[in-house]
């Protein structure tokens, strides 16, 4: 079990680094804190002892993951520790519809200019798949919301259960 636990985390490490174009050890801190943290979440104590890197290293990429909005932390009352989780998946998944947001003002563009400069086939051809990619886009959108809408649902159901 330890074994397939360690194997899972290296390939989240190994995913989110891509994802996110973040260092190694931040990447696997949220592999870690997704397998791991998800019931009581994890101190930084914890996470330094079972990651094996340094505190300022640890500190470092906590506060990372925390400003990207990937980890969150609470406290208990009467201990002074801070406990770390992985952010919902709802919020994770916010980070993509600022992606999508993006695609689309940069697509309208695009569609803009097309529509106005057309002198030849090959920019027609253009303008088609202009118009396709940004069909493409709020499809993408739509998904990726109720996606977010069912996450959410389950998430207060969680909650609602403790």
């Amino acid at each position: 079990m330890h074994e397939e636990k360690q194997e899972l985390i290296e390939m989240f490490g190994i995913h989110f680094e891509h994802q996110y174009n973040i260092a190694p050890l931040a990447a696997r801190i949220l592999g870690f804190l997704i397998i791991d943290g998800c019931k009581s979440g994890l101190t930084f104590e914890e996470l330094v002892g079972k990651l094996q890197a340094s505190k300022s290293s640890i500190s470092t990429n906590l506060n990372l993951l925390q400003k990207m909005n990937l980890i969150d932390y609470f406290t208990l009352s009467g201990d002074r520790k801070k406990y770390f989780k992985a952010a919902p998946l709802s919020q994770r998944l916010k980070n993509y519809l600022t992606l999508i947001d993006s695609e689309k003002l940069l697509i309208e563009r695009v569609i803009q200019y097309r529509e106005k400069n057309i002198s030849c086939n090959q920019e027609n051809v253009n303008l088609q798949n202009s118009y396709a990619y940004k069909e493409h886009i709020l499809k993408v959108e739509e998904l990726l919301n109720n996606s977010i809408n069912k996450f959410k649902e389950i998430e207060i159901q969680n909650q609602q259960s403790k």
